[in-house]
């Protein structure tokens, strides 16, 4: 179970590097197309030395007029690319002030741009390169006919990716989709972290990890960050492999999203005399960046859905139904965590000795991430505590635990408080205790259901 673990997290920490850029997909179109050209060249070689022959609509005239479609083809396609790019960046540029900076790097990330950057680079790299390779020869000018009837194809293609891209980035700048499209990869987040969770062997043997962390505490050594910035990702199996090799145990006290200070203590080691070896061999264990990544980190996912709900409720914005949105979609996620999140904070080697002690955000904290800082920007709004109300609703009937139901109450309890002190119309607070009797109702109901059924 432990090597499932390492390799989906480390699969898609290496998903998530190679798809935040915008070089590698067009990069790899790049290749295509000069193998293309390779094979387009050989065929036209082919027709030249007579071995090979061609429909008389192929050819392209002469060696000039070759030349100057190829020309014309490669300037037009480079001026189209950064225009129409330069322009969206400033498109993007402007909206990401509305709803966060992280919206430029959800752009980096989209298959969709990548992929109409790289076939525009592409075409004008095939194009080049068949200029190049018009040259004299023995039986007069060599003029790769296939090739330029091939560039040709590729600037058609190249105006489909044009209307895609121009339909694409018009539908990806608009509000509701950006705050779907961060929704949709929190959930692939958020399921890709629970299907790997689990202790790494059923027998347990040896201290358990309070007993550890107590000693630690005491008789620990210290090993230090070696560089500043944001945790992104941690291997837990390297981890494993490194204390089981020194029979010794690691607690981390940070988890991805934290930040990490250059110097100050990164991980206790006991036994102490350990802590220099850890130290050796923790640079490989874990990466640190200057931002936040949802691979491990399923609360970044939330506060991006909270900032853009924070800024939409801001006077300079004041687009309560963004808000709202947001509070629909953070109620949508919280229904899935209530029924799978489990997060694993102690990692056992094969004999089931504890080896790894490691932090996660855990239930309480991530309904608090969600709902308490827009319950203090929305003082006053009675739409708003009526929608996150709704959403504890929801939440409350996938709940499994009185920890979890509790945490709901305690949240509807604060909007209902924060209704009173804040609205000043009786009507207005009247529909918000409607909404609190009704959650209160609800809790009550499935509490006699699970009763009844146990």
């Amino acid at each position: 179970m432990m090597r499932r673990l390492h390799v989906e997290f480390g699969s898609g920490w290496r998903q998530e590097a190679l798809r935040t850029n915008l070089w590698l997909v067009p990069t790899i179109e790049v290749v295509a197309a000069t193998v293309l050209f390779v094979l387009t060249l050989a065929l036209d070689r082919a027709v030249y030395d007579g071995t090979l022959t061609i429909p008389a609509w192929m050819f392209s005239g002469t060696s000039d007029a070759a030349r100057q479609i190829l020309t014309t083809i490669a300037a037009a396609v480079i001026t189209v690319v950064g225009i129409v790019f330069s322009i969206t960046i400033v498109a993007l540029t402007l909206a990401s002030t509305q709803f966060g900076p992280r919206m430029l790097r959800n752009f980096i990330r989209d298959r969709g741009t990548q992929a109409t950057l790289g076939t525009f680079v592409a075409t004008f790299v095939y194009a080049i390169l068949v200029l190049v390779s018009i040259s004299p020869g023995q039986h007069g000018d060599f003029v790769p006919h296939l090739s330029i009837v091939v560039s040709l194809v590729l600037v058609v293609v190249d105006l489909a990716m044009l209307i895609y891209f121009i339909n694409h980035i018009a539908n990806q700048i608009q509000l509701p989709q950006v705050i779907a499209s961060i929704a949709k990869d929190l959930s692939k987040a958020l399921e890709a972290q629970c299907s790997g969770a689990g202790s790494g062997a059923e027998d347990r043997r040896g201290a358990s990890a309070e007993e550890l962390i107590s000693a630690m505490d005491q008789l620990g050594g210290v090993v230090a960050t070696p560089a500043s910035g944001y945790l992104q990702f941690i291997r837990h199996q390297t981890l494993v492999r490194i204390a089981s090799e020194l029979d010794a145990v690691i607690h981390l006290p940070y988890r991805p999203g934290h930040f990490l200070v250059a110097g100050h203590p990164l991980a206790l080691v006991l036994p102490a005399e350990a802590a220099a070896r850890v130290a050796d061999h923790l640079d490989r264990a874990h990466v640190t960046g200057p931002y936040r990544t949802l691979t491990q980190d399923v609360s970044f996912g939330i506060d991006q859905l909270v900032e853009i709900a924070l800024r939409a409720l801001s006077p300079a914005v004041n687009d309560t139904f963004t808000a709202l949105t947001c509070i629909d979609w953070l109620g949508d996620t919280l229904c899935k965590i209530a029924t799978v999140w489990r997060p694993n904070r102690v990692h056992r080697d094969q004999h089931g000795f504890v080896r790894v002690i490691s932090d996660q955000v855990s239930y309480d904290r991530l309904v608090q991430r969600s709902f308490e800082k827009i319950r203090q920007a929305g003082q006053g709004m009675p739409a708003v505590m009526i929608r996150q109300l709704d959403a504890l609703a929801k939440i409350m009937e996938q709940t499994r635990s009185t920890e979890q139901r509790q945490v709901l109450r305690d949240q509807a309890a604060m909007i209902n408080r924060a209704c009173l002190a804040s609205v000043p119309e009786a009507a207005d607070r009247a529909d918000v205790a409607r909404r609190y009797e009704a959650l209160l109702a609800l809790d009550a109901r499935v509490v006699h259901g699970r009763t009844s059924v146990s």
